[in-house]
């Protein structure tokens, strides 16, 4: 008797054991809400490794994992619960296919210019329109004085040279730990306007990225983000990742997703040295 295979399917599908999720944990990520801590039930095999680093320090990873306890703007409470699965084999699907529903601008993101400019936006200056070319290539990354924001005085005294087109400025935001706290904190450092337009005014540079939720000073928040993208020329990429490694000159690569109409995106960004 020949068995069909929808059937055979469900009795292979019936028979498999059932397996709990399983996340690893360590210093700066533990465990993910909604999953079990890793025990000595399963093989190596079965373990995932999570990893900042590649390729014996070669590549870094510069994009913080989305988890509910990450920060959001303006929230003390993090992101909260942005996935779950919405069919699961252990309920009989097929497959398991999870959902999720997330603001654009949370963890590591890319700002167009229809973020801060209606006309922009209704022309359809969305991520999808950003520059590739841009968003991938060589890249600065810079310690910012740790006493202050970002302003013209501070710009002058990196003494960056023309030529330079992509730059991340690492601030007292990643000493603080800023993007590992769940509640949202308005003391961060970013750019003041001067900042911004003296970097816009006298430097070559297209791409800014920085290591807190926004690119601009709580202070100067809609003045900074004018300034910057303005000229429909210069990227912003916010919420960057940037203790696992030292100043100097990388490769980044930063790729948004092709979200048509959105003026914001979650994007992995890496630095090859």
């Amino acid at each position: 008797m020949t068995v069909p295979p929808l059937l055979l399917l469900l009795l292979t599908l019936l028979s498999l054991p059932s397996l709990l999720i399983h996340a690893a944990v360590s210093d700066a990520y533990p465990t993910i809400p909604g999953t079990a801590p890793i025990d000595g039930g399963f093989s190596d095999d079965l373990k995932p490794i999570r990893r900042e680093v590649y390729g014996e320090g070669k590549i870094f990873d510069i994009s913080h994992r989305y988890t509910p306890d990450m920060p959001a703007w303006d929230s003390k409470e993090g992101i909260g619960r942005f996935l779950w699965l919405a069919a699961s084999m252990k309920n009989g699907s097929l497959a398991n296919n999870s959902e999720m529903k997330i603001p654009t601008h949370t963890g590591t993101h890319v700002d167009s210019p229809g973020h801060v400019y209606d006309e922009y936006y209704d022309a359809g200056f969305d991520v999808d329109s950003l520059d590739l070319q841009v968003l991938n290539g060589p890249a600065l990354l810079v310690d910012v004085p740790r006493n202050k924001n970002i302003t013209a005085e501070v710009m002058k005294s990196l003494n960056i040279p023309r030529g330079v087109r992509r730059v991340l400025f690492r601030t007292l935001n990643t000493d603080r730990r800023l993007m590992f706290k769940k509640e949202f904190d308005t003391s961060y450092v970013g750019f003041m306007k001067d900042g911004a337009q003296w970097l816009v005014d006298n430097t070559d540079i297209k791409l800014v990225g920085v290591d807190y939720l926004s690119v601009a000073a709580y202070d100067d928040l809609i003045p900074s983000h004018l300034a910057f993208l303005k000229g429909r020329e210069t990227i912003l990429v916010e919420g960057l990742k940037l203790d696992d490694v030292k100043a100097g000159v990388y490769s980044v690569h930063c790729l948004p997703l092709r979200l048509v109409g959105a003026e914001g995106s979650p994007i992995r960004c890496i630095l090859i040295s």
